[in-house]
């Protein structure tokens, strides 16, 4: 006798947010859901972009909702209109997938730019988790927060971009434990590198942290900072990992009968996973450093 896999839950009926949707990841999440048969509210921060989404998407099944994750009124607003449309059914999924990246040396991030990275993609993500549990409680759904390989590996010039995706690991696992006895769960989607237009915006982030470091400070980093920035951009272009992978990811965190707790996506991401548990630091260490350009050796 065949043990079959369970049959996977169906979309059909069943909504779910998704915050950051207005480019990237976030926008292929929400137009792919959709196609397969969500009823998505896409969260946007500009009523333009909502409108191309729409005018890209089956009309019945997306509807852009106003959302700034920073800004707790404009969660509570989209929360109660999400309410106001789904009823007593609420939502059966939230995909936490808004947020920012910083590359810079952390002896260049000022700490207001620290504070904004945290407060968007760490604050935000658990205050727009607060704002949806009463209805993610009632219809015993899901929570998906997109974390990444950084959240396993950190490394050199994404120090702030890490910090945040390490405590979105930690609290994830934290809010997995709380909410089991709600029926609750709660995943990870862990991409790696994937070309989407986020890689410009860091360049320009990163270029401006130097600029407003003091020369003789910023320019001991401008040359491997330059190789790193280099390499970086040459690895998501040339990944084999496409944003519609990392949507198939989450779909399945979404319908699986059993989810898993964390999901990979691309060979980068589980290589940091699996390197991040079996190496030492001291072995890390040295691999990231030639990974980055680093040559310099200790005395």
């Amino acid at each position: 006798m065949f043990n079959r896999r369970p049959t996977p839950l169906p979309p059909a009926g069943r909504a779910v947010v998704i915050t950051g949707a207005s480019t990237g990841l976030g926008q292929e999440c929400a137009l792919q859901l959709a196609r397969r048969g969500f009823r998505v509210f896409a969260g946007v921060r500009a009523a333009a972009d909502g409108e191309r989404l729409r005018a890209a998407a089956h009309p019945a099944r997306l509807r852009p909702v106003l959302m700034d994750v920073t800004d707790e009124e404009s969660l509570r607003a989209a929360a109660a209109e999400v309410a106001g449309i789904m009823g007593e059914q609420g939502v059966w999924g939230l995909l936490n997938n808004a947020g920012t990246c910083l590359a810079a040396p952390l002896e260049c991030v000022p700490p207001e730019r620290l504070r904004q990275q945290l407060d968007t993609n760490v604050v935000g993500t658990v205050a727009t988790t607060q704002a949806f549990l009463p209805q993610l409680r009632r219809s015993r759904g899901r929570i998906v927060t997109v974390s990444s390989g950084l959240g396993s590996l950190a490394v050199p010039y994404l120090g702030a971009y890490a910090a945040g995706q390490f405590a979105k690991e930690g609290m994830s696992d934290v809010l997995r434990r709380e909410l089991r006895p709600f029926g609750v769960s709660v995943s990870v989607v862990k991409p790696g590198a994937i070309a989407t237009p986020i890689w410009d915006k860091v360049r320009q982030a990163g270029e401006e942290a130097l600029d407003g470091t003091a020369a003789d400070i910023a320019d001991q980093y401008r040359a491997p900072f330059e190789r790193f920035l280099r390499r970086n951009e040459e690895r998501a272009r040339s990944s084999t990992t496409r944003p519609e992978d990392f949507a198939r990811a989450v779909f399945r965190a979404l319908t699986a009968h059993r989810p898993q707790t964390r999901y990979c996506v691309g060979p980068d991401a589980r290589a940091a996973a699996v390197l991040s548990r079996l190496l030492p630091d001291t072995v890390l260490d040295r691999g990231l450093g030639a990974a980055t350009g680093d040559q310099r050796r200790s005395a």
